[in-house]
């Protein structure tokens, strides 16, 4: 799609796992028979590129991709991090629905041909692909983060146009808008930051971090409103805030070593090497070649159609 030069410039990054296995558990099946290759998460997926395109009319899009979706220093810091979506008898792959595994190099193949960036980097989470593409982008254009992941709240920023498109109720046709109101009402903090350091003392099961014992989501809020953050609460631990006691100061002594690394391991990374791509909309189909094949042998035409209408390339 050639860039109108009055249309305001927004980029849009992609989970794409998180999408991509959202697709895979709600599009159904449609395969005539089990010899047949699985197709429904790649037409999910293709089909949630349309919808959030012609919704939000992004004029950069990228698709953020795990490269390593359990990378080892974070590891290091929390053991426990992600050990239980491990594969059994495995220490490094991760559990995936069978007919899930061969449509992610489809994805891939389709991403390529129709010429949509898709952006990874070893050792790294796509969620620090997303933190540091929106770092790079303040103050160039306004940024939607689309995920499932409540992990990426932490990057909104109403100052500089950082919004999430938190797809985890309604899904990409009716995502929360997650601005610093929302997290005002929804989680009683106001900033991205704040999020963060809330979910740390919270914790994540989901991710494989404990958290502080009794503390949830209502009790870190409150603390990180009352004492700025973890390093203020700690520190007024360390003091003997008389305001701290009981069951509450014995667990956040004991959580001392946690509470160490934790930020670190949650806290997206916002310099990482990515490279420096253009991530504008394609301007013409990459490969039309390619693209009609793999639509033809999967039977892709209409959602690869949709697409590429969205796309202003049908």
């Amino acid at each position: 799609m050639p860039l109108d030069p009055g249309r305001p410039t927004k980029l849009l990054l992609l989970d794409s796992a998180s999408l991509y296995f959202r697709a895979f558990y709600g599009v159904p099946d449609q395969r005539k028979s089990p010899d047949e290759t699985p197709t429904n998460a790649l037409r999910g997926f293709l089909d949630m590129i349309a919808t959030l395109v012609t919704a939000h009319r992004p004029t950069h899009l990228v698709a953020c991709w795990d490269d390593d979706w359990r990378p080892q220093w974070r590891v290091d810091l929390v053991p426990t991090y992600k050990t239980h979506r491990l594969t059994t008898g495995s220490a490094t792959a991760e559990e995936s629905p069978d007919d899930l595994t061969p449509q992610v190099p489809l994805i891939r193949d389709a991403l390529a041909a129709v010429g949509i960036p898709r952006l990874g980097l070893a050792h790294h989470e796509a969620d620090d692909v997303i933190g540091t593409l929106v770092v790079r982008h303040l103050g160039v254009m306004p940024v939607d983060v689309v995920t499932g992941d409540r992990d990426l709240l932490q990057l909104v920023d109403d100052a500089h146009g950082v919004r999430v498109l938190y797809t985890g109720k309604g899904g990409v046709r009716d995502p929360d808008i997650v601005t610093q109101a929302y997290l005002a009402e929804k989680y009683g903090v106001g900033s991205g930051e704040a999020y963060l350091e809330m979910s740390v003392l919270r914790g994540d099961t989901s991710d494989g971090l404990p958290g502080v014992k009794g503390i949830g989501d209502k009790t870190a809020a409150a603390l990180i409103a009352q004492y700025g953050s973890i390093a203020g609460l700690r520190a007024a631990v360390d003091a003997g805030d008389p305001a701290i006691k009981g069951a509450r100061r014995t667990n956040l002594e004991a959580a001392a070593a946690y509470l160490d690394v934790a930020p670190q391991v949650v806290r997206v990374v916002r310099d990482a090497g990515v490279p420096d791509v253009d991530l504008a909309l394609p301007a013409e189909v990459a490969d039309r070649l390619a693209l009609d094949e793999l639509a033809a042998r999967h039977g892709l035409e209409n959602p690869v159609a949709r697409l590429l209408t969205a796309l202003g390339l049908g």
